[in-house]
């Protein structure tokens, strides 16, 4: 087993609804008294994680049961907290970004959108009075999502943005009636009151629509972004605008985005041909069963990733995140 000491470690793409515990997620499912499909805990593991290969949409239909679970403000509270405690427990990541949308938390309005934020923002603030670590949130967007509900989104995003909210996302099912220019007056707002801007694209879509979004939303991330690497003048493009991609090895193999590893090494080459700033993150480490430090000794132990990419890439990542110094 590898054991080299990789330091103080800054992951970037983390869900909420995909980072807790399994045991944690059973605890609140029970105190909240919601009815889930099994009464084994077993059972109920196996319902939330991932276990070899899936596709892409049974990967976020796994989302449901974890949306549904979290969707209080208590509930919401304890798990920001257990993902950011644990992420400095397991794998000294001491610079944590956790992104989620909200408005899936609240059960159809039923719940007010801003307490659920604001307990987000609380369970982060505890974990960082526990340990030394700077945490920071990022609201999603959602393409499933109208125009007004994502400007609801964008609004309470702004208007914590000096609160924990550090960034802005777009996330959720691909939908074929949704056009990311549809996001430009909002990620303009966004930009404008100091949020990031990290954009899921280049995953279950192509390159043409990674290339859309560079020239239309001139994101600062984007967040997994590996199909980029088939059109070698959008990596051009993503090096000299300085474009930071945020792979997801694991989560990428598990539904089936990228073949196997042999595809990643690659992915990999093509990105440092072309001096593509690129991290490595979990997406969703309980969900899939893995944390950062395995996915960094997964890439170098199929060599895959040098030693010196790696630390290369945690270096980029602290330098990427939108989380203020001091």
């Amino acid at each position: 087993m590898n054991t080299f000491d990789w330091g103080e470690l800054t992951e970037l793409h983390v869900h909420v609804g995909s980072a807790v515990d399994p045991a944690i997620m059973w605890e609140i499912a029970h105190d909240q008294g919601i009815k889930l499909p099994t009464r084994n805990y077993w059972d109920f593991e196996r319902l939330i994680t991932v276990s070899g290969k899936t596709t892409y949409q049974k990967y976020l239909d796994l989302f449901a049961w974890t949306e549904l679970i979290q969707s209080s403000p208590e509930a919401i509270d304890k798990s920001v907290y257990s993902i950011a405690s644990g992420a400095y427990r397991k794998n000294n990541i001491t610079t944590l970004e956790i992104r989620f949308n909200p408005m899936k938390r609240n059960r159809g309005g039923e719940r007010d959108l801003d307490h659920i934020i604001l307990a987000a923002i609380h369970g982060m603030e505890r974990a960082m009075l526990a340990y030394p670590l700077r945490a920071g949130l990022i609201i999603c967007f959602d393409r499933s999502f109208d125009s007004k509900l994502n400007t609801i989104l964008a609004r309470k995003a702004i208007k914590y943005a000096k609160r924990g909210v550090v960034g802005i996302d777009l996330a959720g099912p691909i939908s074929k009636s949704f056009d990311v220019s549809s996001l430009v007056p909002l990620i303009n707002d966004c930009r404008k009151s100091g949020l990031g801007v990290t954009i899921h694209t280049g995953e279950a879509t192509g390159a043409d629509e990674v290339r859309k979004v560079v020239e239309l939303l001139s994101p600062d991330r984007i967040g997994h972004g590996v199909r980029s690497t088939e059109d070698d003048s959008l990596l051009d493009i993503l090096r000299e605008r300085g474009t930071v991609l945020e792979i997801c090895p694991s989560s990428n193999i598990h539904t089936g985005v990228v073949s196997d590893l042999v595809k990643f090494r690659e992915i990999f080459l093509r990105l440092k041909k072309h001096r593509v700033l690129f991290t490595v993150n979990t997406d969703g480490p309980e969900m899939l069963m893995t944390n950062l430090k395995n996915e960094y000794q997964l890439l170098e132990k199929n060599n895959i990733l040098s030693r010196e990419d790696l630390l290369s890439a945690t270096k980029v990542a602290k330098k990427a995140s939108f989380i203020k110094n001091g």
